[in-house]
Order: structure tokens, then C-alpha cells, then sequence
């Protein structure tokens, strides 16, 4: 009987964590390593092109960070099934992670072990959230209920009201990205671009880049580490 190979694809900005990540991965019987991207952009277009059964996808990537590249895969090659991969343990990003269409969670310091229990339990169609991913959210659920969360809930809120363009625009000018700069990598007009910037400062309120970095920063677009 033929054994059903995994393939998985690497998402990560850090060559040295890519290689350590492969060693192990390919250390698991039934996994193949089929590929590796250094940003989410990147990520996309080898998913595209490679067709894998699980991309492992870091959380914090500059130009198109792993949510905004998970939440673009889940729509367009749904059948590609998303682990995100995050230093950060809170509610916020896993709540973000599988609102982008993440079907795992795991935490960078993870085991060999829980790397791969998570790989096969995605590929088999289940969900995996590392234990302290499960705790964060019941721990979120129940300030909730407490009335504890009301500036959190706030937050989320304008942030559910961007758009996946927005975001992803919103995360290169946080970074310091240009509008001619934006423009040439989204391959869209510079007025274009003002345009979007116009209405998200309009939309969130906020009137000056600064206010836009901080915003960015504060919902997880961009991370201050990097």
C-alpha cells in the first residue's frame, strides 16, 4: 500500500530558522519538504505554484506578514491547509490567525514532537492549537464575560472593517514603505495608493503616519522586534 507523503512548504524570514525547521521536519516519516519562501508575498506565489498540502507560515514577515498571506491562501487555494508559526502567545493572534483561515497554531519554542503532532493533525483535516494557544483563549473568553475587554474590543472591531488591501497597505506604511514604493510592488497607480491611504487614515480616524505605525503595531500587522 502506497504511503501518503505530506508535502509542506517553509514561510519565514529567517534563513537559519527555515534550515532548522526543514531538519526537523524532514526527520518525521511521510513529510517532504517541497519548498521555502521568505515572506509572505513569496509565500503565496510558490503555494500557487507548488500546491502544497500544509504551508508552516510565520506570523511576523516584512511586506505581507503571515496573516495577511494566510488569510490570501485560505481564499484562493483553500485545499492548502495553514499552520501559523508565532513567538507571540496571545489571544489576539490566535484569534487573528484562525479568523484569517489558519487551521493551526503553534508556538516558535514548540517541541519536535508537538511540530509533529500539529503537521499531521492538519493534514488529516483537524485543527491544532498548542495547549498555550487553547489557555490564552479561554483565558480571553472568560475577561470577556468578566466586562474586562472593552478597549480590546474596540480594537478589533475597526480592525474586522479593513479590508485585506487595506491591511496589507497599512503593514507597508508601517514599515516605511513610499506610496511610489507600495505602488510598485501591489503593481497599482501611486494615486491609487493615496487614495487608500486617505480612506484608512478617514476610517480609523487617525491623521498622520505615526498614528498609522502605532495602529499597525498595536492589532499585530507589524511587530516592533523587527
Amino acid at each position: 500500500m502506497k504511503t501518503t507523503v505530506i508535502r509542506v512548504l517553509l514561510a519565514d524570514d529567517h534563513a537559519l530558522f527555515r534550515a532548522g525547521l526543514r531538519m526537523l521536519l524532514e526527520h518525521i516519516a511521510g513529510v517532504e519538504v517541497i519548498g521555502e519562501a521568505k515572506d509572505g508575498r513569496e509565500a503565496v506565489q510558490l503555494v500557487k505554484k507548488l500546491k502544497p498540502d500544509i504551508a508552516l507560515m510565520d506570523i511576523s514577515m516584512a511586506g505581507l506578514n503571515g496573516l495577511e498571506a494566510t488569510a490570501q491562501v485560505s481564499q484562493e487555494y483553500p485545499e492548502v491547509r495553514v499552520i501559523v508559526l508565532s513567538m507571540h502567545l496571545s489571544e489576539q493572534y490566535v484569534t487573528q490567525a484562525l479568523r484569517a483561515g489558519a487551521a493551526g497554531y503553534l508556538l516558535k519554542d514548540a517541541a519536535a514532537a508537538e511540530l509533529e503532532q500539529a503537521v499531521k493533525t492538519v493534514a488529516r483535516g483537524d485543527t491544532y492549537l498548542s495547549q498555550a494557544a487553547s489557555q490564552h483563549l479561554v483565558a480571553g473568553y472568560r475577561r470577556r464575560v468578566d466586562g474586562d475587554t472593552r478597549g480590546e474590543q474596540t480594537t478589533a472591531t475597526q480592525d474586522d472593517a479593513l479590508t485585506s488591501r487595506q491591511r496589507e497597505i497599512l503593514q507597508l506604511i508601517a514599515e516605511g514603505h513610499t506610496t511610489k514604493q507600495i505602488a510598485a510592488l501591489l503593481h497599482r497607480s501611486e494615486k491609487t495608493i493615496e487614495a487608500h491611504r486617505a480612506r484608512l487614515m478617514n476610517q480609523l480616524d487617525i491623521h498622520d503616519v505615526a498614528g498609522l505605525v502605532r495602529y499597525a503595531i498595536r492589532i499585530g500587522l507589524v511587530s516592533m522586534e523587527k
